[in-house]
């Protein structure tokens, strides 16, 4: 089957990418494979120790990877907006990948008392992407990723009580805040081209892919390692992030795994709800996000 995987990623020579959670999972994977073609990668981590120990492991394998760590804690619009100054003052950024996430915690909040899995899910990458546009304009064909899940198709938005002071089930809100990403990736792109940016914007999502984010699964948690054998490693659940990232791809276009019902396998478009692309929902998010995030993406 044809379809896309990390020997399809060209050369990134001089080209600057920021990937978030970048010490681990997907985030390694996708910028080991960017700092060996070439790429400045930043990587946008909470923990420095993990993000010098992942930036060791890839200079073990690529002794020239140009890296460089971003303290970033999407669980503080504050280490959001620190982080965007940072990034600001390197010579360029060409793509952005919003790939950290966290999936079926526990009740807890942000540092501005949001939901944490609708916090750091969305409302940091919505933040961040707007606050780093201005930069990425000015970069080589510039990019915005936005990574999602299969979840997404489960998502139902509860809008009266988006930080579960009603009630909270994890497994609903992981998939609400999957929902959120396809839809801010849906108003972004229809931004984007109406204002004439330069900026491209792609969703991705990795299928069933063993990382760390399943850590909260709890008893199930050893299904992660048999799935494994049956489908993508963590190298392998990265193949969709760097096709949206370096692909030949279509603006606001979705992209994850061809095999076992979008779980496994080589990258290539992916299914979205038919919510996902809702203009309404998806205009109704970005208010909502500018309103509680107060940044405002200006376009």
């Amino acid at each position: 089957m044809s379809g896309f995987t990390a020997d399809d990623v060209p050369g990134q020579s001089g080209r600057c990418f920021l990937v978030t959670g970048a010490n681990t999972g997907l985030g390694f994977e996708a910028a080991k494979v960017l700092a060996a073609r070439g790429a400045r990668v930043l990587l946008g981590c909470r923990n420095r120790d993990k993000a010098e120990e992942a930036m060791e492991r890839i200079r073990g394998e690529h002794p020239g990877a140009d890296l460089s760590f971003v303290p970033l804690d999407l669980a503080d619009l504050d280490s959001v907006r620190e982080a965007s100054e940072i990034v600001g003052r390197e010579p360029r950024l060409d793509v952005l990948v919003n790939n950290a996430g966290v999936m079926f915690t526990p009740f807890e909040q942000t540092k501005q008392g949001f939901e944490l899995q609708w916090g750091v899910n969305h409302l940091a990458g919505f933040a961040l992407t707007g606050l780093l546009l201005p930069k990425l304009a000015e970069g080589q064909a510039p990019r915005v990723v936005v990574t999602s899940s299969l979840a997404h198709k489960r998502g139902d938005i509860t809008w009266d009580d988006l930080n579960a002071e009603k009630s909270y089930s994890r497994v609903q809100r992981y998939s609400d805040s999957k929902l959120a990403n396809l839809l801010h990736v849906f108003e972004l792109d229809r931004r984007l081209k109406a204002t004439g940016s330069p900026v491209v914007t792609a969703a991705c999502h990795p299928g069933f892919a063993s990382t760390d984010l399943s850590r909260h699964i709890g008893p199930l948690n050893f299904l992660f390692p048999i799935g494994g054998l049956l489908f993508n490693s963590a190298a392998q659940g990265a193949w969709p992030t760097l096709q949206a990232a370096t692909g030949g791809i279509e603006p606001g276009a979705y992209y994850g795994p061809q095999r076992l019902f979008e779980t496994a396998g080589k990258s290539g478009l992916a299914k979205r709800s038919g919510a996902s692309m809702a203009p309404d929902l998806a205009k109704r998010l970005w208010d909502v996000s500018v309103e509680m995030t107060g940044i405002d993406p200006g376009i």
